[in-house]
């Protein structure tokens, strides 16, 4: 088990990319949260398997037609026990 702090620059307000991390780490079983950032970035906090948040990346990473990840941050972080889902924070 392993909890990640990212830090997601590129097109990634006004494009549904919180959604579109939100619809990801749910099928995946993943728990954390996502939030805008007034800068235009987009902090993600992400737990769970260390192979299962490596897809959640690469997912991420890849995008869609509207989204477009430039770059990514990533800090370890201790595990939260107390977080059992993956939603938006505002």
């Amino acid at each position: 088990m392993k909890r990640y702090h990212m830090i997601v620059s590129g097109r990634v307000q006004g494009v549904g990319f919180r959604y579109f991390c939100v619809m990801n780490a749910q099928q995946l079983g993943l728990s954390g949260s996502v939030r805008n950032m007034e800068n235009g970035m987009v902090e993600i906090f992400v737990q769970g398997d260390e192979a299962t948040i490596d897809q959640f990346i690469a997912i991420i990473k890849a995008g869609n037609m509207f989204i477009k990840v430039e770059d990514y941050t990533l800090k370890a972080l201790p595990i939260d026990p107390s977080e059992k889902k993956f939603q938006y924070n505002y």
